[in-house]
């Protein structure tokens, strides 16, 4: 059975940074590009980065680029997220995703980020 257990989520105040984890199970997780979205308060799911099977390619949402850093270790079956700058506008449940539609999700973790 597929498992995707995030953890890491907080509040913090506008600036500061967090890291989110993302323990994977169930599947050949070095076979998978992998993925992290988020659900906003009253908003649709909403794709936030990507990561490929290496780790050398990644992707970013535009409006995260530059402060948030996706990564891996396929050694640990671990996804991670380095959320840095945050802001009001990044608070939201993240969810770690073998899909980029968020079908193939986790339960997710939250991040808040207010003063």
């Amino acid at each position: 059975v597929m498992q995707l257990l995030e953890s890491g989520g907080g509040l913090v105040q506008p600036g500061e940074s967090l890291r989110l984890s993302c323990a994977c199970s169930g599947f050949d997780f070095g076979d998978y590009d992998m993925y992290w979205v988020r659900q906003a308060p009253g908003k649709s799911l909403e794709w936030v980065s990507t990561i490929g099977r290496s780790g050398i390619f990644k992707d970013y949402v535009d409006s995260v680029k530059g402060r948030f850093t996706i990564s891996r270790d396929n050694s640990k079956n671990m996804l991670y997220l380095k959320l840095n700058g945050l802001k009001s506008e990044d608070t939201a449940m993240y969810y770690c995703s073998r899909d980029r539609e968020g079908t193939w999700r986790g339960q997710g973790t939250q991040v808040t980020v207010s003063s």
